[in-house]
């Protein structure tokens, strides 16, 4: 059976290489039906149905994105529909999921052993750890890296759920705004044409003022339940006594290296050679990154020691979804991409003009509102995808002229990402490790009011400093 599937896509490769592109002019708002829909699946069917979730989410994102591509086949010809999938896949998501996945594999072979004393310096300080390792390791790489050592360290602590809270604020999200390694999000933008160091040069002093706030609220809270008489166990109670660090899996080290060297090469290298493929243009240089990074993948499958893995309790569960719901996305988010670009010719003006004053000139702050709630409660990847092409979708231009712009956009996307359990993958993640280890989280809403009692009022502060 999928070998005719594949015989039949081969046989529609010379349409697809004369295929139009999708006009998002004049087109009715419909089409962005399974794009919303497929966003709201992911945000509300693991927590409604969570079973039917974990054992169908694949059938989900396929059913979805055949919502779009069989309608779009039917009116538009195969051609537009298939060239767009291509392109869509060849272009961005393929080097995105070889991206993520490399980080993935090679930070799940980096195992911590050993034990410290979850004091408030020490936690403060494994958070901020954390949040400069985000940005080059990425959020997931990181998170992986540092939450069990983190819950070690404080299973002998009464109160915990505040620490891994303030662990999703930091680590989890805004930790990882500073390189398109970092976050999801800014890797779109990186294969969209921004300059790899442009984040870090354009919106550092955000980061730095909502990471040393957010630190400094920490280490005042994790003071005044760390004084209080109870709070801490015995040391004969203690469940893993304090004992020395050391790491197993260290070449892994080597391979992130490895990793961000890769990246930054695919954005200084330009080699000015290009391939078509069926319509695609494909750059040498990115196409030797993506190669290169899916030989990093086996070689750390290869030389990791098994205990290591284990001792992570590592599984391919959380990057198969990820594959599998991303692949959705980039196919259902191309009608919404193109009604976007068409501006007031499109079925989206009034989100063009909400965001737009008078003059036709951006509004910062409701970039960086509007990316930031959308990404509160869906993927804030394919959210700073629909902003980015709202603001014109020129990396050139919104690199320079709208500069302030794409900062907001940026931040928006990476920073509120962490406002609920949804914003961003590794949020869910580190959750569902700490519940494994016997910290009972917040619910859905009980995060939120933690988000909203923290993080809201420095996103009002941030809005007056730096988006007005």
């Amino acid at each position: 059976m999928r070998i005719k599937i594949l015989i039949g896509l081969a046989g529609l490769l010379p349409a697809l290489s004369q295929a139009a592109e999708f006009n998002g002019s004049g087109v009715s708002a419909l089409w962005g039906v399974p794009f919303a829909g497929l966003l709201l699946s992911i945000a509300l069917c693991p927590l409604l149905t969570p079973m039917f979730w974990h054992h169908h989410f694949g059938k989900i994102a396929l059913g979805w994105s055949l919502a779009f591509l069989l309608p779009c086949a039917f009116i538009y010809g195969a051609g537009t529909a298939g060239g767009g999938a291509l392109h869509a896949f060849a272009g961005e998501y393929i080097p995105f999921i070889i991206l993520i996945t490399s980080l993935f594999v090679v930070a799940g072979g980096i195992c911590v052993y050993g034990n410290l004393h979850g004091t408030p310096a020490l936690n403060t300080g494994l958070l901020a750890l954390g949040t400069i390792l985000a940005s080059i390791m990425g959020t997931t790489g990181a998170s992986m890296l540092l939450i069990r050592p983190l819950i070690r360290a404080n299973d002998n602590r009464k109160h915990a759920v505040h620490i891994v809270v303030f662990f999703i604020f930091l680590v989890a999200n805004a930790g990882g705004s500073l390189t398109p390694l970092g976050d999801p999000p800014l890797f779109l933008g990186f294969l969209k044409g921004v300059d790899f160091f442009w984040t870090m040069q354009n919106i550092f002093p955000e980061t730095l003022f909502l990471c040393t706030a957010l630190l400094a609220i920490f280490y005042l809270l994790d003071g005044y339940y760390y004084r209080n008489k109870e709070e801490v166990k015995p040391v004969s109670l203690d469940p893993t006594p304090d004992a020395p660090l050391r790491f197993e899996g260290k070449a892994n080290f080597i391979l992130l290296a490895v990793i961000v060297g890769l990246v930054l090469m695919s954005g200084f290298w330009k080699s000015g050679v290009m391939f078509n493929v069926f319509g695609v243009e494909l750059e040498l240089q990115n196409m030797v990154r993506d190669i290169l990074l899916i030989a990093v993948i086996f070689i750390s499958l290869k030389i990791t020691p098994k205990s290591a893995r284990e001792g992570n309790e590592f599984s391919w569960g959380p990057i198969q979804e990820v594959a599998k719901l991303f692949a959705g996305i980039f196919i259902t988010i191309i009608p919404v991409i193109a009604m976007l670009r068409a501006g007031e010719a499109g079925a989206f003006a009034s989100v063009i003009r909400a965001v737009t004053d008078g003059n036709g000139q951006p509004i910062n702050a409701m970039y960086f509102w509007a990316s930031g709630v959308l990404s509160s409660f869906l993927d804030n990847a394919p959210t700073y995808l629909v902003f980015f092409n709202t603001a014109g979708g020129d990396a050139g231009v919104l690199m320079t002229k709208l500069a302030g712009t794409l900062a907001a956009i940026s931040c928006g996307s990476v920073f509120m990402g962490a406002n609920s359990y949804i914003g961003n993958a590794p949020n869910m993640m580190v959750k569902a490790i700490a519940e494994e280890r016997g910290i009972k989280m917040p619910s859905f809403f009980g995060y939120m009011a933690w988000s909203c009692m923290v993080l809201v009022p420095l996103f009002i502060v941030m809005t007056f400093i730096f988006f007005r």
